[in-house]
């Protein structure tokens, strides 16, 4: 999907790119898009420099084949591909974090109200303590790998679960309501308007 003049990807890696100039990236994309993209990347000139990585048949799998291809010490942030907003602000407030901790993870209060559903009916939840969670979730990569080899488990929802299903501790830090994740039109359009008039970050 093309957000202003280029694909949402694009702007998801120049993000990271231009936080951190040593960075290196690798794109974990479905087998049977990875020519589509190479394609893509020609024909718009995009010169970030990035690995590309054929994903799995599971969320856990495909991080897994992406940390393959990281060094196995350092930082790692995993990252949704469809934040493209994130601000390098917050990207070195992560990676700072899970220097010091061992992990971050960016997250919002919940403001809206929230119901349960139960069939037919629903009951009011309190949102009282409850946030909502973004990415880049940071590890130490000696840590999240060990982890990784572990068998897969539904209960993993994300690289927390996982992190935390071998005894570790989650350190929580503030997310940005800006680093929104496009899953519907509206987001689209909200993340157009958000890019406009310039789409290059700004520290």
């Amino acid at each position: 999907m093309l957000l202003l003049d280029s694909p949402v990807l694009m702007h998801t890696l120049e993000r990271f790119a231009m936080t951190y100039e040593d960075i290196a990236i690798v794109l974990v994309l479905p087998e049977d898009q990875i020519s589509l993209w190479t394609n893509m990347c020609q024909q718009m000139d995009f010169d970030v420099p990035h690995t590309v990585v054929a994903g799995g048949d599971t969320r856990y799998a495909s991080v897994k084949n992406g940390l393959a291809k990281c060094a196995d010490e350092g930082i790692v942030g995993i990252h949704d591909g469809v934040r493209p907003l994130i601000s390098p602000v917050l990207i070195e407030r992560c990676y700072d974090a899970a220097l010091e901790h061992g992990s971050a993870l960016p997250v919002l209060p919940v403001t809206q109200s929230l119901r349960k559903l139960e069939g037919t009916s629903s009951t009011p939840i309190s949102r009282e303590g409850v946030v909502s969670v973004q990415t880049p979730q940071c590890f130490d990569l000696a840590e999240i790998k060990k982890c990784y080899d572990a068998s897969y488990d539904p209960s993993f929802t994300d690289d927390a679960t996982v992190y935390e299903k071998a005894g570790n501790t989650i350190h929580l830090i503030e997310g940005e309501a800006s680093n929104l994740k496009i899953t519907t039109p509206g987001d689209m359009q909200m993340a157009e308007a958000l890019l406009s008039p310039g789409k290059k970050a700004k520290r």
